[in-house]
């Protein structure tokens, strides 16, 4: 509100007084210092120039409210001072141009304002606890280093781990060749006329190579760009050819390749390229330009997109061991591929895994919502979320997909809270604005500075607006178009959000997630064996998948043995639905070393077999007196034949 006071010294620019005496004031005094910058001055009602400077405002006026003295000489108090003084924010103009057009919002944040200042206590503990001690707005500059270096080490992991397995699974004596798939695909779009386009059919770098050396050259110089990532050099150049590279391997290595972590990491790495500094060299923090908020904000939409909806599809698809909270009971046992820690935790009693299931729930679908909140409820959801994936990781073998998603988590953290913990050699801020990482925030008068703003970072460096806000807006589209298919909504003004979306699911960079909708509640495993006079039969043993009863569900995770894996599936259906199998066995009867490297042991070194078998079996974990009983880990009773004796000549008939 305007007083009826004229000050006959007024300053040169506009100076809010405020009740230095008050932790509340104080506090978000510092949050306004913050947002106007020089644009404003501020003082202590205690200091003693405010009283021989303003003699013409009473005394007491400090102590109910905070005065704002323009260099007119007019002084308003409580609500309109307030947005008045935020009308120096280039981004604060309406709550102003609302006060004065509209009397009913005056009136409610007048009155708001004064409730505010007579529970000043009450309202300074209130933002103790859901903003801690920082309610200035927090930079991301130490958060963007510490994620980006995290993203890089995983991409090293996703190329590293593929590249020990790609010449079994897709090279040219591989399950699934890349260079047969290639040639037909050339074949069909030569056939079809389809020119250009089909490098937005098949967006893979093997248009150009399909060899074996070609696939290891890929995954050698993912892993080399991800190195480059992780110690700064052109991240966000780097970040584009990590892209492009697994981008390239996941087209090509279809069902080896089809899991939704593979599509997160590309998705996650696409926004991250607009999140990292546009720079060659590795700086120093005080010298990097001020990360993209749009692009920040993308990337928790993802972190929100996926865990929301990982709950809301558990809850849809009607399974009723998710609703009945019993899903737990079957899922240690018939995941993919299982630890040791989930053998004891399939051993907790049914209320412990009822309540297990039922807090899965609460953070699936309550956490992700806390990252819209004041700081401290955003820590707090982000550590929910990250509990779960430690409790994920610690009891199955996921690849990579927990620790991405907790490198997702760290960006809900900022630079005062990274700063408190990371070792002081990561970011060594030589020069720094307040609330930068390494300071501490502003608190006087003359130290106005915008926390948001690093010195020495060229205007240049930083990605430009008319990038980032389109792309915000058309990612944002998307999401809220697959959030509304996966609520079963069909809007019709949709329709070219769904054309949009249908041109872009070759690049899988914007997809939706969801594991487990459906619990799987029996264990199946394919146990393949091979013979030379069709009565004699010896298993081949995979690496990580079960088979012997005896051998200890092993921690694998992040690299994925993708064979395994996919073992996983096959069991779920018939052979005839999973074509790889049969390639698998064919390569199996050709001795096929690129395949057999896939394998823990061949038990026919000499030659491959002359027949192969594989048989269905059901899996369970042993009970604890089962186990010190027979040393086992699993029981497991036979189900009957998923592929009958197979020789090389009936692949030749075929």
């Amino acid at each position: 509100m305007e007083l009826d006071i004229q000050v006959a010294t007024p300053p040169p620019k506009p100076l809010m007084v405020y009740d230095g005496d008050c932790n509340f004031c104080t506090l978000w005094v510092r949050r306004w210092q913050q947002m106007t910058g020089d644009s404003v001055d501020y003082l202590p009602a205690q200091d003693p120039e405010v009283a021989r400077r303003f003699p013409e405002i009473p005394r007491e006026q400090f102590d109910t409210a905070v005065q704002l003295i323009e260099p007119a000489g007019e002084v308003y108090a409580g609500a309109e001072a307030v947005f008045r003084t935020l009308a120096h924010s280039p981004n604060w103009k309406w709550p102003l141009h609302t006060y004065e057009d509209s009397p009913a919002f005056a009136d409610i944040t007048e009155w708001a304002y004064a409730l505010v200042a007579r529970n000043r206590t009450f309202f300074s503990r209130l933002t103790r606890w859901f903003w801690g001690r920082h309610v200035e707005q927090p930079t991301h500059f130490l958060t963007r280093r510490v994620f980006l270096r995290a993203l890089g080490v995983i991409y090293f992991i996703a190329f590293v781990s593929l590249w020990t397995q790609v010449n079994g699974l897709i090279g040219h004596n591989g399950i699934l060749p890349t260079d047969q798939f290639m040639t037909a695909a050339k074949q069909q779009c030569d056939l079809q006329g389809i020119s250009l386009d089909r490098f937005h059919l098949l967006p893979t770098l093997c248009w150009l190579d399909s060899s074996d050396g070609f696939l290891d050259f890929q995954c050698a110089a993912g892993a080399i760009i991800a190195v480059l990532l992780i110690v700064g050099l052109a991240p966000a150049p780097c970040l584009a050819l990590l892209w492009v590279f697994y981008l390239s391997l996941v087209t090509v290595g279809r069902d080896f390749l089809g899991f939704q972590w593979d599509n997160l990491l590309l998705e996650a790495g696409f926004l991250a390229i607009f999140f990292a500094p546009r720079q060659f060299l590795p700086r120093k923090l005080s010298g990097e330009a001020p990360p993209s908020r749009s692009a920040l904000w993308l990337l928790r939409l993802l972190l929100f997109k996926l865990m929301f909806s990982s709950g809301c599809v558990k809850l849809f698809s009607g399974d009723a061991s998710w609703r009945n909270l019993t899903a737990l009971t079957f899922h240690y046992q018939t995941q993919p591929l299982p630890t040791w820690i989930g053998w004891y935790a399939n051993q907790l009693p049914l209320w412990f895994q009822k309540a297990s299931c039922a807090g899965m729930f609460a953070i699936e679908l309550g956490a992700p919502w806390l990252m819209f909140g004041p700081r401290r409820i955003r820590f707090f959801g982000g550590a929910a979320i990250a509990f779960l994936q430690i409790l994920i990781l610690l009891t199955g073998n996921y690849c990579f997909f927990n620790w991405l998603a907790l490198a997702l988590c760290l960006l809900l953290l900022d630079d005062f809270v990274l700063g408190r913990i990371a070792p002081r050699w990561f970011f060594k801020p030589k020069r720094c604005a307040p609330g930068a990482p390494g300071t501490a925030p502003a608190r006087s008068e003359n130290d106005t500075k915008h926390a948001g703003t690093m010195f020495g970072a060229p205007a240049r460096s930083r990605w430009p607006r008319f990038i980032t806000i389109p792309l915000a807006v058309g990612v944002v589209v998307i999401y809220v178009f697959q959030a509304s298919l996966l609520f079963g909504a069909r809007p019709a003004w949709f329709y070219p959000v769904a054309v949009a979306d249908a041109w872009l699911e070759p690049f899988r960079t914007f997809n939706g997630y969801g594991l487990f909708a459906v619990m799987t509640t029996e264990r199946r495993e394919i146990i393949v064996a091979g013979s030379n006079d069709g009565v004699n039969w010896r298993p081949y043993e995979f690496k990580y998948k079960p088979g012997d009863v005896n051998r200890r569900p092993a921690f694998v995770a992040p690299h994925q043995p993708r064979l395994d894996w996919q073992m996983w599936f096959a069991a779920l259906g018939d052979y005839r639905q999973n074509p790889w199998f049969v390639n698998f066995c064919l390569r199996l009867l050709q001795g096929s070393p690129e395949v057999l490297a896939l394998l823990e042991n061949n038990p026919f070194p000499q030659h491959p077999p002359r027949y192969l078998r594989a048989r269905l079996y059901d899996y369970r974990f042993t009970s604890f007196a089962e186990r010190r009983a027979t040393g086992a880990w699993w029981k497991r009773e036979r189900m009957g034949d998923y592929l009958p004796p197979v020789s090389l000549s009936d692949f030749k008939k075929n």
